[in-house]
């Protein structure tokens, strides 16, 4: 466990130092995955489902914000739809804006949320988006969750019935209008799963929030058992084919999920839990302290055993020839020159402060007749 933590913590700073690269690389592979997956199910217009269209627009998209790509995924689909049928184009547009007009007004910063649950769907584990939001989010992630789903549903129904839309005339644009609306509406898996999403999330949010030890874990548990009961339910009520097998491994891939999601973002030790009461002039104060878990990441220290070793390898031979050595040994023999004294030059006039001497010679005079030294220097003259 504690090698775990320690992964954990040199990869949260790895994250903190290249966070920028390392979203627009995911941000990338989720157009990879939306923009592929819409072109391998429904790829009825050839120029815009090619390879080079897919990787084209994931690269722009991975510079620009999320709702661009939710955007342009929707304009990708309804070209395809519009390739099709203009009958299907019209009715997925309408269904399309009124989604859009609800994600706009309660979640315009998630788009990443309805860009994922097709995904999930079409990876064949839809329960891991349910527990993942409620264990990240707040209830009005119910709406992204809801619109991804009908989304996909779409996307696959048109896929399954595409033969019986195809070389339709003029005459029969309103009867595939009125067709093709009736059947995405009272499409009874969508609906059933739309259900099993939202009743996993608003579970799983509601038990994660409580203070109660294993929160997370529990919340992930009964989200995923609740979405399998809501499905299987649906199942036998309204008659839907939904696989028994694709419940239950979409079920267990949503544990795991939320043990995941637990670990990264959650990681406590709740054998260290503290229980405080207090209370000021209004209110009593009941507060439960659950510590983080964290393991610093241990420093490693280098020693060198080998150092000599590696020091003599270094060392270079140096080739020195011998008539060279011979010339050096004749330099150092030779007794040193003395240098010459550089001659002095001639006629050089020597300046003389005759400021400074006239006040010298006042200064001796004046001290010599103070002193009484006069008569004295003119007996010794004599």
């Amino acid at each position: 466990m504690s090698t775990l933590l320690v992964w954990k913590e040199q990869l949260q700073k790895i994250y903190a130092k290249y966070s920028t690269y390392i979203m627009k690389a995911l941000q990338f592979v989720l157009g990879l995955c939306v923009f592929g997956l819409i072109n391998s199910n429904i790829g009825f217009m050839k120029a815009a489902s090619s390879i080079l269209c897919t990787v084209g627009l994931s690269v722009v998209c991975a510079f620009l914000p999320l709702v661009v790509m939710v955007i342009a995924a929707t304009v990708l689909v309804l070209l395809h739809f519009y390739t099709l049928s203009m009958p299907i184009a019209l009715v997925s547009l309408v269904i399309f804006l009124i989604m859009y007009i609800f994600y706009f007004r309660f979640t315009p910063k998630k788009a990443w949320l309805v860009l994922l649950t097709p995904v999930a769907f079409a990876l064949k584990v839809p329960f891991v988006i349910p527990v993942a939001f409620g264990l990240l989010g707040t209830p009005i992630w119910v709406l992204p969750a809801a619109f991804g789903t009908i989304a996909y549903y779409m996307i696959h129904f048109v896929k399954v019935s595409s033969s019986a839309y195809k070389g339709a005339d003029a005459k029969s644009l309103v009867e595939g209008l009125m067709a093709f609306t009736k059947q995405s509406l009272n499409n009874k898996e969508m609906w059933v799963m739309v259900l099993a999403v939202s009743i996993s999330i608003l579970l799983v949010y509601a038990i994660r929030t409580r203070s109660i030890d294993h929160s997370w874990k529990i919340a992930s548990a009964v989200g995923a058992v609740a979405a399998i009961v809501v499905g299987t339910a649906g199942n036998i009520a309204m008659n839907v084919h939904l696989s028994y097998v694709l419940l239950t491994v979409s079920g267990v891939a949503a544990m795991l999920a939320g043990l995941i999601l637990e670990f990264l973002f959650f990681s406590v030790n709740y054998a260290r839990t503290e229980r405080m009461q207090f209370e000021d002039d209004e209110y009593y104060y009941y507060v439960k302290a659950v510590p983080k878990v964290g393991v610093s990441a241990p420093e490693v220290s280098v020693k060198h055993i080998n150092e000599r070793k590696e020091q003599a390898d270094s060392q270079e031979t140096v080739v020195i020839d011998s008539q060279d050595v011979k010339q050096a040994v004749e330099v150092k023999k030779r007794p040193p020159q003395k240098r010459r004294p550089a001659p002095k030059p001639r006629n050089q006039v020597r300046k003389v402060d005759h400021a400074r001497a006239a006040d010298e010679i006042l200064l001796t005079r004046s001290l010599t007749r103070e002193l009484g030294l006069e008569n004295l220097e003119d007996e010794l003259n004599k």
